[in-house]
């Protein structure tokens, strides 16, 4: 079989218009729709000092070459969220941004090196509110396609309809038959054999080196995700503190954290905490993500020291990071994500 044409011939750029000229007026109505809760705009710069600190998540490395020739090491950010937050540290109160983002070793029909995030943060309100942001944001998508129906392969949701709202262990329990609470211990964390048993008896191979984190994500991937938001859009909530490390606790478990995901049709669209901001707390999850990231993949980024002493400054607040791509993706029947980016990276 012989490799697509460029994306720049004239006759397949001919077959993407329809969704990136959708692109565009779903950005058109996201953009109205956040002036009119007064929201302000703003532009998080892509270089930074630490890409974001996320065990998985691999970044662009470059240097930052000074007058004098001195060259620093810096990164293109997986997420504006360190930006924004330092942003909220300062002042401001309802921020969003269509900032561009760059993660390594990621393609596919939904992933890109380069794709644009939503990303947006509300100070002094609770995370149920950006969740209903999340949902709102997904339907008007729809909205604006006049489109009942969004879609994904052979999956189907109707925006419309509202979202389900699950915890992370009523997933486990449905959808695996592992009882997650029964795995979670006193502080938090995920108790390794529970965990591997119940893997083990849904049919999962558990490998020796395989921790609690990486069975966790490997239950979800294989029994959860794929039955999340069909019909109607599902908010997947509460996640085990170890496995929210930018989130704070729930007031009625401490064991579960504030973090949710929305997802529709099977695919992740977006991921929303209520926001931690205590600097001690949050230095020692970071530095346990780039310890987990050196056992696996032999590197580990640096911190922002910028953003640990920002916190300090930083009011309660909630927040939500969205794949505008995917969103549009599922609100136009795009089957891959070079569809609906104008100009699509090449490998």
């Amino acid at each position: 079989m012989s490799p697509p044409s460029p994306w720049w011939m004239p006759d397949r750029h001919a077959d993407r218009r329809p969704f990136l000229v959708a692109r565009g007026k779903i950005k058109t109505a996201i953009r109205s729709w956040f002036v009119d809760q007064g929201f302000i705009e703003v532009e998080p710069a892509g270089l930074q000092v630490s890409p974001g600190n996320e065990t998985h998540l691999h970044a662009f490395a470059t240097e930052l070459i000074g007058p004098d020739l001195t060259a620093t090491p810096r990164y293109l950010h997986t997420s504006p969220e360190f930006a924004m937050k330092k942003l909220l540290a300062a002042g401001e109160k309802k921020i969003f941004a269509f900032a561009p983002c760059f993660r390594n070793r990621e393609r596919g029909a939904l992933h890109a090196p380069e794709f644009t995030m939503l990303e947006w943060y509300r100070a002094g309100v609770p995370y149920d509110v950006v969740m209903d942001d999340a949902r709102e944001l997904l339907a008007l998508a729809g909205r604006t396609m006049n489109q009942q129906l969004v879609s994904w392969q052979d999956r189907t949701a109707v925006p419309a309809n509202g979202a389900e709202r699950l915890t992370v262990a009523e997933a486990f329990s449905r959808h695996a038959w592992i009882d997650l609470d029964g795995a979670l211990l006193s502080d938090g964390s995920l108790d390794r054999a529970a965990l591997a048993s119940g893997a083990t008896a849904a049919g999962l191979t558990v490998r020796d080196d395989d921790s609690a984190a990486d069975l966790f994500s490997r239950v979800l991937a294989a029994f959860i995700e794929p039955k999340l938001g069909l019909g109607r859009a599902t908010l997947l909530t509460e996640y085990p503190l170890s496995e929210a490390a930018l989130a704070q606790p729930t007031h009625h478990d401490p064991r579960v954290a504030e973090r949710f995901e929305l997802y529709c049709c099977g695919v992740e669209l977006a991921n929303g905490f209520g926001e931690l901001t205590d600097p001690k707390t949050q230095r020692a999850n970071l530095e346990r993500q780039m310890t987990e990231r050196q056992r696996l993949y032999g590197s580990r980024y640096p911190l922002d020291e910028d953003f640990l002493a920002a916190l300090a400054h930083m009011p309660p607040a909630s927040g939500c990071a969205l794949g505008f791509d995917r969103l549009v993706m599922l609100a136009t029947g795009a089957t891959h994500i070079d569809s609906v980016q104008w100009t699509p990276g090449t490998d």
